[in-house]
């Protein structure tokens, strides 16, 4: 055990923790959460910043990784080969061999690769500064691999896409928040509000929408005191005025408006209580405000947010009136139902569970909302309504008793109006 012996002996050594600094640095940089290294660099961690600055590019990094890791068990493993042959002959291959197998799995890869994986952005903020230095330096080598490995990969019909990771981060945060629900990490309520934020780009505002069949208006041939009485009556604080036909739309009236009209009429200086005979709710209504079917609720609300208001009416590409659309729907989308004082709640309310375990659903209620109460998984994409789920599935529309089964659910019309399903009893199958 000559000084040689001693010197190959901590070369190998040092070896092996570059090896396990490689083989962590890997670990940690591709487990290392690119939201938390973002947050942690603007508060002022250096190591975060240069670990947010190698990531940007997985291929690079990944190559001069490798690379290093390569050389280093390589060179220990050799080295070991040459210090064991020495001493044990023929012998010292095969205990080279086992010895730097054992060593390098224990101390190169499990051990460092177990603390990374532990501590991702700790691990990735230190390691950081070294790896991009060891890139620049590795980079002629890392720029030769980089194109033989996407040649071959050309070769079998595989291009890589650098905005694979872009596009991909919406999935990822989708993904996020169900698996922390799955788990327990993320209540339900909250899972729904950050889920509803992160549709609102996807829908449009026929998804949503009051449909006209349910839309309370005024008609301005009425009488001023049928017009009030309506007004007053009505849980709504905007009501559409028409003339003639439910598609001629004059304008939206506000119940302040309409107050403080009446108010001029009797209470002014020549005011009457005969003065009221005088009102003309053409004159006091808004213009109307007419927005697309096709409009998504994302650029719908900053619309809203724009114009300073918050009811629309929606039409066709026909100019066929739709139906209608406040910013609250839109929020709802978001928070939940929204409910104040004048709202009109139905007792029976939307969903019911009966005794022998289905459900009485208003065939009215939507898709998305009845996905959201039940965590179900029924499709929206042909339809909006749990009765227009029923009338694509079935290609007609079915009378009271009717039962169909699709989707994993058993559906069965309980009541039906004209061309209207009203109740439907759903239970999973």
């Amino acid at each position: 055990m000559d000084t040689a012996f001693w010197i190959t002996t901590a070369a190998i050594g040092i070896l092996l923790l570059a090896s396990a600094f490689f083989s962590g640095s890997e670990t940690a940089l591709t487990a290392a959460s690119r939201a938390k290294l973002k947050s942690q660099a603007d508060r002022g961690s250096l190591g975060a910043a240069a670990a947010m600055k190698v990531t940007e590019d997985r291929e690079r990094m990944i190559g001069a990784l490798l690379l290093g890791n390569n050389i280093v068990n390589i060179l220990s493993a050799s080295l070991a080969t040459a210090l064991l042959t020495r001493l044990f002959g023929d012998s010292g291959v095969a205990l080279a061999t086992m010895g730097m197998t054992a060593l390098v799995l224990v101390f190169g890869e499990v051990l460092p690769k177990t603390l990374a994986i532990t501590f991702p952005e700790p691990f990735a903020s230190r390691v950081a500064p070294m790896i991009r230095l060891m890139i620049v330096l590795f980079s002629p080598v890392i720029a030769l691999v980089r194109l033989l490995v996407r040649g071959l990969l050309r070769l079998v019909g595989i291009r890589t896409d650098a905005a694979a990771n872009v596009l991909a981060l919406r999935e990822e945060i989708v993904g996020a928040i169900a698996l922390g629900h799955s788990e327990g990490a993320v209540e339900k309520e909250d899972r729904d509000r950050l889920l509803g934020a992160l549709d609102l780009n996807d829908r449009t505002v026929d998804e949503i929408m009051r449909h006209r069949r349910q839309i309370e208006m005024v008609d301005a041939a009425q009488s001023p005191d049928e017009i009030l009485t309506q007004v007053l009556a009505s849980p709504h604080t905007r009501l559409p005025v028409f003339r003639n036909s439910d598609d001629n739309i004059l304008g939206v009236i506000h119940a302040k408006d309409l107050l403080r009209e009446v108010d001029r009429l009797v209470r002014g200086e020549d005011g009457t209580l005969l003065g009221l005979r005088a009102l003309d709710i053409a004159k006091v209504a808004m213009k109307p405000y007419f927005i697309p079917e096709t409009t998504t609720l994302d650029e719908q609300m900053r619309e809203f947010l724009k114009r300073r208001t918050h009811f629309a009416l929606v039409v066709d590409e026909y100019g066929t009136l739709q139906g209608l659309i406040t910013l609250e729907d839109i929020l709802e989308e978001i928070v939940g139902e929204i409910t104040d004082e004048f709202d009109v709640v139905s007792k029976e309310g939307h969903l019911k569970r009966t005794d022998d375990g289905a459900y009485l659903v208003d065939g009215a209620m939507t898709i998305r909302d009845l996905n959201r109460a039940m965590d179900w998984r029924l499709p929206d994409d042909e339809a909006n309504t749990i009765a227009g789920l029923v009338i694509h599935e079935a290609q007609m529309i079915p009378n009271e008793g009717v039962v169909f089964s699709f989707h994993g659910f058993r559906f069965e019309v309980v009541a039906r109006r004209e061309n209207r399903i009203t109740k439907l009893k759903i239970r999973p199958l």
